[in-house]
């Protein structure tokens, strides 16, 4: 059976979706990105990835955001995209903002992980490869490697944008330090960074505590969103207990020990709060983070078309109160 054309939405860009300047910079993210790390590789079949690539394209999202490893089979969210951009979004390529990242573990041996030029420039090459693109929009170091001399990292960074395989770079999970001499370095070389990437939500406020915010904000870079709801956690899926099926009953990357009966009356508190807007759980809390000016844009992963309709009506209503703020801050900053 041969597949229908694609024809992208022609409301696309008319139908809510609003789009925040990154940092001082030429470039607009819309309020929400479509991450690929754990729905759009071998997990799940082609079909849903398409469906759910298309809608958000359709929607105005126009940011994807991959890396490497993103899968689970290590490459596979790649390969699926590539098989996105062969299918469907050659002819949007211009319209569409594209990341990828190396810096985790991504193939054996020596030069296959952390932040060595000759990791970061092999890995880089693949996953053109793998996405069938000539250029990334956004090439990112994924983490901060202690080991290698962070000059030798971030000069890779810049020789990337001068050979033309990535417009711009960012930065991922950096501590503040290591931030502040890299947004340095790499002004001075003309390559200046243009998105800082961390995880960010009610529950985890580190990028705000520990400065990054203002100093990423200083430095004149874009600050995206990930995690935004806690990996479910600030969601009505733990509101009575774990589920099966959950990503806390398959014992995966969050524990089932994180689920306190503390944890749990935080949960239905800020879920009381949130009925009482007339919004879920996880509007409530993706809608509390694009609140913040700073924020550029914020990372949402889905496994259906559902859950991506479903996040993008916490644009309907983004704005809060000072006293709901300070009810959220009760809950949520323990």
């Amino acid at each position: 059976m041969i597949e229908p054309i694609y024809q992208p939405a022609a409301s696309r860009y008319e139908d809510g979706m609003t789009y925040r300047r990154a940092g001082r910079s030429g470039v607009l993210l819309p309020a929400f990105s479509l991450g690929m790390w754990h729905n759009f590789g071998s997990g799940q079949t082609f079909s849903n990835v398409r469906q759910m690539a298309h809608y958000a394209f359709d929607r105005g999202i126009v940011h994807f955001d991959l890396a490497n490893n993103y899968g689970p089979a290590y490459g596979t969210a790649e390969e699926n995209f590539g098989r996105l951009m062969e299918q469907s979004f050659r002819p949007y390529r211009d319209e569409l903002f594209i990341s990828t990242k190396a810096g985790y573990d991504m193939w054996p041996g020596p030069y296959g992980n952390w932040g060595s030029r000759k990791y970061l420039m092999a890995s880089l090459d693949q996953s053109l490869r793998r996405m069938k693109l000539d250029y990334v929009d956004i090439f990112y170091s994924h983490r901060y490697d202690p080991e290698t001399p962070l000059e030798e990292t971030l000069q890779a960074l810049v020789d990337i944008v001068r050979a033309g395989k990535a417009l711009y770079v960012g930065l991922s999970r950096y501590p503040l330090a290591a931030a502040r001499f890299a947004f340095r370095y790499l002004a001075q070389r003309d390559v200046p960074c243009l998105l800082f990437q961390d995880r960010y939500n009610l529950f985890d406020r580190e990028p705000d505590t520990s400065g990054i915010l203002t100093l990423n904000a200083e430095a004149g870079a874009g600050f995206v969103a990930f995690s935004p709801l806690a990996q479910g956690l600030l969601t009505d899926r733990y509101l009575n207990g774990i589920p099966e099926g959950s990503r806390m009953a398959a014992e995966g990357s969050l524990r089932r020990d994180v689920l306190t009966e503390r944890m749990s009356e935080r949960i239905r508190g800020l879920h009381e709060i949130a009925q009482q807007r007339g919004q879920t759980l996880a509007e409530m809390a993706l809608a509390w983070l694009l609140r913040d000016k700073r924020v550029t844009s914020v990372i949402i992963g889905a496994s259906s078309v559902a859950q991506i309709e479903d996040n993008l009506r916490a644009l309907e209503y983004a704005s809060f109160s000072d006293d709901e703020l300070a009810k959220i801050d009760a809950l949520s900053r323990e």
